[in-house]
């Protein structure tokens, strides 16, 4: 067992038979060929942390999370580098882009899964043959969305309100040791 620190999760305690091995590494991160999937258990999106980097992190689900009838058709010859014995040894995961300012519009990659020999821990992103699976599919539902959208909206007008009642006088008019005269005096 190895420690590997990590900027999201700290400190992880980490066994060889939990590594997985990108042989190719991941398309943008091709040096990372080893990665640890790290999160709350309760938690359906776990992290996917990079070991060669304490800095990166990427979110991962389960597709049937998304989509329950989540199939996706994959060429055999994607599959080479994992080494499949089985095709009951598979899982699939994929990639969460979650926007920081509107994290309820965040979307999963469903066209390309990333493929894992839990056996023998090799993984691989690979493009599926299932034109229909967006690269961007939302998570949550519309009316979610809408109704996070809506509290947001609120949210910010309210903080909005709160700031600018801070620095407008309470009587409207100007303060009192302003210069101006007030409205049809004159200035001494």
């Amino acid at each position: 067992m190895k420690t590997v620190t990590t900027t999201r999760f700290g400190v992880l305690s980490v066994n060889d038979e939990d590594v997985l091995h990108f042989p190719k590494g991941i398309p943008g991160f091709y040096d990372h060929r080893e990665w640890i999937l790290a999160g709350e258990d309760e938690n359906p999106i776990k992290w996917l942390q990079s070991l060669s980097d304490e800095a990166i992190a990427l979110p991962v689900m389960p597709p049937q999370a998304v989509l329950p009838e989540y199939n996706a058709k994959i060429v055999a010859g994607d599959l080479g580098d994992l080494f499949v014995d089985d095709d009951g040894d598979l899982s699939t995961m994929v990639v969460v882009s979650i926007p920081p300012d509107a994290p309820w519009n965040m979307t999963a990659n469903l066209r390309a899964p990333i493929v894992v020999n839990v056996k023998k821990r090799l993984a691989k992103q690979v493009i599926c043959a299932n034109d229909e699976y967006s690269m961007r599919a939302f998570i949550l539902s519309d009316a979610v969305r809408a109704s996070f959208e809506a509290q947001a909206s609120r949210t910010a007008a309210e903080e909005a309100g709160a700031t600018s009642s801070e620095t407008i006088p309470p009587t409207g008019g100007a303060p009192k040791d302003s210069c101006a005269a007030p409205a049809g005096e004159e200035e001494a």
